[in-house]
């Protein structure tokens, strides 16, 4: 494709000054974290954790040194097991699937499970008549006891 060069040639000015505007934006947003403003702050005296903080800010430590990393641990496993557990999980994972698949199951003889399966629960029970429910209902109602009135 012939382009004419008349229309880039404004691209690298148009460039150069989006690289100085984001040059100053960005020392704009870094400058406002320049001042401390920890350094002035004050504690409320009332504070239950005000004794604490004053004894840790005027607490001159040393920082921690690499000589003071502790050991590696011996009674971690190591990484070869980590591996083997992993290939063992993936393995039952795909066997599970492959004896959950679709194909090895079917949704045939679903009324012979169905005989079998109220055959395996019992005799069958019938469910209560409306009458003996009201009348069940009836001798609640009359043997429940209002509770006593409040005390005044």
């Amino acid at each position: 494709m012939n382009l004419p060069d008349r229309t880039f040639v404004n691209a690298g000015r148009s460039f150069t000054a989006a690289r100085i505007l984001g040059a100053l934006g960005a020392a704009a947003l870094v400058s406002g974290c320049m001042a401390n403003p920890f350094q002035d702050a004050q504690v409320d005296p009332r504070s239950p954790v005000a004794a604490e903080v004053a004894k840790a800010a005027r607490a001159n430590a040393d920082y921690p040194s690499f000589a003071e990393i502790p050991a590696v641990p011996t009674d971690v496993r190591p990484l070869a097991m980590w591996g083997r557990d992993a290939r063992a999980a993936q393995q039952a994972r795909a066997e599970l699937e492959r004896a959950t698949a679709p194909e090895t199951w079917s949704l045939s003889n679903t009324e012979g499970f169905a005989a079998t399966a109220r055959r395996q629960a019992g005799p069958e029970i019938q469910p209560a008549s409306p009458a003996n429910t009201d009348a069940y209902a009836n001798e609640l109602r009359r043997r429940a006891t209002p509770p006593p009135p409040p005390k005044r």
